[in-house]
């Protein structure tokens, strides 16, 4: 009977351990590509970059690249983001996201995303603040690439 406990336990043990220790697998980590579009759906922005679960509700965002024509965003842009977790079950991640990119050169432009993350795929709205000729707002979508 002694045995039979002592096996029990190791039993559920190894299940709980083996469906908890994979449990950042579906995590908002990897490269993702943006295209964020205006009011009447007309493309603004393309943006790709890489992002890293530091699995703690922050995202450090690298390799920050504009593909998009607009003087909002010509070099030196920082970005930071966040990640908050509702979901994650057997690798398919949800939750909200939050990202701002902060334009280096020309300086004092200030982009905000927000939206929620659906396994590979993030939504949202997105505003842009700043100079008098990069002001605006929309929908985005994010894909990991």
């Amino acid at each position: 009977m002694k045995n039979l406990a002592v096996a029990m336990l190791l039993i559920v043990g190894v299940l709980m351990v083996g469906c908890g220790s994979n449990s950042k697998s579906g995590n908002v980590s990897g490269t993702w590509s943006a295209t964020l579009t205006d009011t009447n759906q007309n493309q603004v922005f393309n943006f790709s970059t890489q992002l890293v679960d530091n699995g703690n509700g922050t995202v450090n965002v690298t390799n920050l690249s504009f593909s998009s024509n607009s003087s909002c965003f010509v070099s030196g842009q920082t970005a930071t983001g966040t990640f908050g977790l509702t979901g994650n079950f057997n690798g398919n991640v949800q939750g909200t996201f939050g990202m701002t990119i902060t334009s280096g050169t020309p300086s004092g432009n200030l982009l905000t995303l927000s939206g929620t993350v659906n396994g590979g795929t993030v939504s949202g709205k997105w505003t842009l603040t700043g100079s008098a000729s990069c002001t605006g707002s929309g929908n985005f979508t994010m894909t990991r690439m």
